[in-house]
């Protein structure tokens, strides 16, 4: 019996690669992906805040507490006379302990100086980190048309200022109907 070697002697490697497998693969991850985008893309834009049942929360003191919601359609915010709620097109409104209204710049730096306090006053960060119950967290409410750009900006601003637990605020259902 007689085997092809493909051109050159017995002892020269091939070298060629056999592509067909690869391509194979290729088209059929792009076929999935071509599949399962559109369903993620449609999923996404209905996203709602959670509904859960309320169970009495240990808060700490010290956990910082952000509202995330936009101005309405004719660029009023909330408190504003005439405020018609969030609108997805809005520009992001978060305010500092639910209160006070601040700006990207100034909630990284509010959110820093409040951290860098609450630190001292524990006794560094050696102190917090051999008792994590200590370690303030970040709560965030935000408005059901809020779009995700104000909240992942308000979460980002805020793990850049040092906090490394944010959590979310949800509205809790009435346990009698």
């Amino acid at each position: 019996m007689a085997i092809s070697t493909g051109g050159g002697g017995a002892d020269a490697p091939m070298s060629d690669i056999n592509t067909t497998p690869l391509v194979d693969v290729m088209l059929v991850l792009l076929i999935i992906f071509l599949i399962a985008v559109p369903v993620a893309i449609q999923t996404i834009e209905k996203l709602r805040i959670p509904v859960v049942e309320a169970v009495e929360s240990k808060d700490k003191v010290e956990n910082l507490l952000l509202t995330v919601s936009t101005t309405d359609s004719g660029g009023r915010t909330a408190g504003e006379p005439g405020y018609l709620g969030a609108s997805r097109g809005g520009e992001c409104r978060i305010y500092f302990n639910n209160v006070t209204p601040v700006t990207s710049e100034e909630l990284r730096d509010q959110a820093f100086k409040r951290l860098d306090a609450i630190v001292k006053r524990e006794g560094g960060p050696q102190a917090l980190m051999s008792n994590p119950e200590l370690i303030p967290q970040v709560h965030i409410r935000g408005d059901v048309q809020a779009p995700w750009r104000c909240v992942a900006g308000a979460i980002y601003n805020v793990q850049v200022s040092g906090y490394p637990t944010v959590g979310f605020i949800t509205n809790p259902v009435d346990p009698n109907g």
